[in-house]
């Protein structure tokens, strides 16, 4: 240990200990972008904390995981919006796939859209995979005049930092192919990623209109 005076060797064990609650802090987050975020800063404090105390192999340690945190952050947020990333896959809204997923993220589904209480009859639904993950699924009914309504916009977990939904409504094509024009949300929606891929506030919901097939 450096000889340092009691206050500043108090100081630095804080330090230490603070870097290694964020990193244990970090590895119990499901959102991916989180986990990198917590675990880059532990990894920061833990290059500070050892290279004070010259621990020059822990200081190596954690100087390679925050470079490989900061990689996998620059390819996370890189690809967020390529169309390489996700595929947009329709399924059949009563099938058993679809009622699955409802039945495993219902309670995550209950607190995030409680005015969701079951697939609506004639709904159509659309899978957002990567790879073969499912990351999120959207389920709409037609509202008449070429107008389909969202009755559920959901993503997992992991995938919340990003926006893949956006596929669906923006970039896949589904939608103009299907026949619709523009794409509402149900009345009262509180979801601040609408505006970030082009709708419009209308009322008490948003709107996008879509660009023809």
């Amino acid at each position: 240990m450096l000889d340092l005076d009691p206050g500043m060797q108090t100081a630095l064990e804080v330090v230490g200990w603070l870097g290694s609650a964020i990193v244990v802090w970090s590895m119990m987050q499901q959102r991916i972008v989180r986990l990198r975020v917590y675990n880059l800063i532990g990894c920061v404090v833990q290059v500070f904390y050892n290279g004070v105390l010259g621990v020059w192999p822990v200081v190596a340690l954690n100087v390679v995981l925050a470079a490989v945190q900061v990689i996998n952050l620059t390819r996370l947020l890189r690809y967020r919006h390529s169309d390489r990333t996700y595929d947009v896959i329709e399924t059949e809204a009563d099938g058993g796939y679809l009622a699955h997923l409802l039945e495993v993220h219902r309670a995550d589904i209950a607190t995030y859209h409680p005015g969701f209480h079951g697939v609506p009859p004639g709904s159509q639904a659309y899978l957002v995979v990567t790879g073969d993950e499912t990351v999120g699924y959207v389920i709409l009914r037609d509202a008449g005049d070429r107008v389909a309504q969202i009755e559920l916009d959901y993503v997992t977990e992991r995938y919340r930092d990003f926006t893949p939904g956006e596929f669906v409504f923006r970039r896949s094509g589904v939608l103009p192919k299907a026949g619709y024009r523009r794409v509402v949300t149900a009345p009262g929606t509180v979801e601040p990623y609408y505006p970030k891929i082009g709708f419009q506030r209308v009322g008490d919901a948003y709107e996008l209109e879509l660009a023809p097939a």
